[in-house]
């Protein structure tokens, strides 16, 4: 039997890491007990994966269009003007 050590998405430790049930698309979903949150290691869609909000943002600085924004992080231009619309709200 294999044990795969799983470091916590919001507080980095290994302590208290365990299963957390499936995600819908049958993905595995773990929790952390020190911090009480729940998070995965895989995504099946590219806009939900660490990162793909500050890339959005980058490419839209750079002078990138929504449609091309889109088209090369494999994403709706939808979801990209979503994004935009509330990276205001997070500074």
């Amino acid at each position: 039997m294999a044990i795969i050590k799983v470091v916590c998405a919001h507080c980095d430790t290994t302590d208290g890491v365990v299963k957390n049930g499936k995600a819908p698309s049958g993905i595995q979903r773990y929790l952390c007990r020190n911090c009480r949150q729940s998070f995965q290691l895989e995504f099946v869609y590219n806009a939900n994966k660490p990162g793909a909000h500050e890339r959005i943002v980058d490419m839209a600085m750079n002078g990138s269009g929504v449609r091309d924004t889109g088209r090369v992080l494999g994403i709706s231009p939808t979801t990209v003007i979503s994004h935009l619309k509330n990276s205001s709200r997070d500074r």
